[in-house]
């Protein structure tokens, strides 16, 4: 295998037997075959010169799944695969598809040893020129940013058929000799096309369960068994309340699901109890203590341990080999949470590990509705900046920075966040500037998108020409591949000066990191007390 596509690539280089987040090297490169195959469809639908709506659904769905932390189950995905192979062949008879084609669009195989040979020709150092690779896996990990967004909106009825275009475009687009100003065309249209999907999904989330509103979130525990549940798929949330309520079982949210604690929606249910633990790399101990069934609805799955394995059951696009999966489409039907709510039923109440509550729930429409004191507050010279610290959350040591940088800004400022990058400073005693917390969390990462619809009303109400001009900083910590769909993102939007970190993308070879220097100023992050001086003064 051969695999960098996330921040913890081992020594910064790229993982070369098995995953550090726990892949192994044969389910590695069953998903090299599926970004082939992927490929491949995408070749033939732009053939087409349409995009049929079940080949942009099943490019969203086997995109997401190759996500990191996401699918480690080699039989799901050599189906999935599988499903690839068909609905190719499929439209390529629809459409009558004749002539030359990529090898993408006409190899096929049945058996995942077939697969697996396959892969050793393949995987990311298929593509020799290092440049090259480069821009196509930046364009590519974007890409599954944006699938998972899309698949979110997608089980909630909303999808835009110009996001499906454009996978086909980008997708196929990587199977060519493209000159290197064509391939960063294409990656900041990727920054644009995320900023749709985000715009999308923010819509069909706040249409479905309301506005995200201020709220207090309690961390303690009550003294029913409880399911914990984490990840992003709101639709989920609101399924397993419903088939919780009145049963006796509490529900709590881990990880990325805390912001719905913020949905009005979801307050009406009385056995919602707040949040239980931290960030997701910090589940082996919290899933441990939580004593009742965990479900995942999206990535950020840590492989489990046996002393609570059979306590684990996923959903969607999530997988792991002897876990139980809870199949279905919320989009044609209810889920079936029978099995995992009987076994809460028989299981302990949580142990308590915290206690108190902590405040979240400042997306855009909550925070626009506090404009003018916002304003005022810039105005008067109360808040100096804002610092937008928003991204992934993850396990390694040099994290520590980002806890510390929070707690050495001047108290004249105020950060922005969204992510799981919050569980570093969220819980800190920062205290208010004239009664604006100063730490505004707008809700999961993909939110990332409220952030940018203050920053550009910011930018309307000081009648500013550019964005850079705001009195904001961008200090992003990345992870994943929905962490490079928010850069892209950023970038699209025209945002420069960004510090990025714990560590640059390994993928970003030294001839692209010099465009993104030089047309946006990208830096790496370096010590904490020099970086709150060139970002705040």
């Amino acid at each position: 295998m051969f695999c960098y596509q996330c921040q913890e690539a081992l020594k910064n280089e790229g993982c070369k037997v098995n995953g550090m987040c726990g892949k192994k090297g044969d389910t590695a490169a069953l998903q090299d075959v599926l970004i082939y195959v992927v490929k491949g469809l995408a070749v033939i639908a732009q053939k087409c010169a349409t995009v049929d709506k079940e080949v942009g659904d099943y490019i969203a769905k086997a995109l997401f799944i190759t996500i990191t932390n996401a699918n480690f189950d080699n039989a799901s995905i050599s189906n999935v695969i599988k499903q690839g192979l068909k609905l190719r062949e499929e439209i390529k008879a629809k459409y009558n598809v004749a002539g030359e084609l990529d090898d993408s669009a006409v190899w096929s195989g049945e058996t995942e040893a077939e697969f697996a040979a396959k892969a050793e020709t393949v995987g990311v150092l298929a593509t020799e020129n290092e440049d090259v690779r480069s821009l196509r896996e930046l364009l590519v990990y974007g890409l599954k940013g944006i699938a998972a967004y899309a698949d979110h909106a997608r089980v909630l009825g909303y999808i835009d058929d110009s996001v499906y275009a454009f996978f086909v475009e980008a997708l196929a687009s990587t199977t060519k000799d493209l000159t290197v100003d064509e391939m960063v065309a294409m990656v900041l249209k990727a920054g644009e096309i995320a900023v749709s999907v985000m715009a999308i999904l923010d819509k069909a989330n706040t249409e479905t369960y309301g506005n995200p509103e201020i709220t207090e979130v309690n961390i303690g525990v009550g003294t029913k068994p409880g399911i914990l549940i984490s990840g992003h798929d709101l639709k989920d949330m609101k399924e397993l309340l419903e088939r919780t309520k009145g049963s006796g079982v509490d529900v709590y949210t881990h990880g990325e699901m805390l912001p719905a604690n913020y949905y009005p929606e979801f307050k009406k249910y009385d056995n919602f109890i707040g949040n239980y633990g931290n960030s997701w790399w910090v589940q082996d101990k919290e899933f441990e203590s939580f004593n009742g069934p965990i479900l995942m609805t999206t990535n950020c799955l840590v492989p489990p341990k046996d002393s609570y394995k059979d306590r684990v059951f996923t959903t969607g696009c999530v997988a792991f080999t002897g876990v139980k999966h809870i199949a279905g489409d919320l989009e044609n039907g209810s889920k079936d949470f029978s099995e995992i709510i009987e076994m809460a039923k028989t299981c302990k109440s949580p142990v308590a590990i915290e206690k108190g509550s902590i405040v979240g729930g400042f997306a855009h429409n909550q925070v626009l509705a506090l404009a003018d004191k916002v304003v005022d507050a810039v105005k008067s010279g109360a808040v100096r900046k804002f610092v937008v610290m928003a991204g992934c959350d993850g396990r390694q040591k040099g994290r520590s920075y980002y806890t510390e940088f929070a707690e050495k800004l001047p108290k004249d400022t105020i950060i922005l966040t969204a992510g799981c990058a919050k569980f570093r400073y969220n819980k800190l005693q920062l205290g208010d500037i004239g009664g604006i917390p100063r730490v505004l969390d707008a809700g999961q990462c993909n939110d990332s998108y409220s952030l940018a619809v203050v920053a550009l009303k910011l930018k309307e109400v000081f009648g500013l020409e550019d964005i850079n001009d705001l009195p904001i900083a961008y200090n992003i910590a990345w992870y994943e591949q929905k962490a490079v769909a928010v850069l892209l993102a950023l970038l699209s939007l025209g945002v420069k000066n960004i510090h990025l970190g714990p560590t640059l993308p390994t993928f970003v070879s030294p001839n692209v990191l010099k465009v993104l220097v030089k047309n946006f100023n990208i830096a790496p992050i370096g010590d904490v007390d020099a970086d709150i001086k060139k970002m705040v003064g």
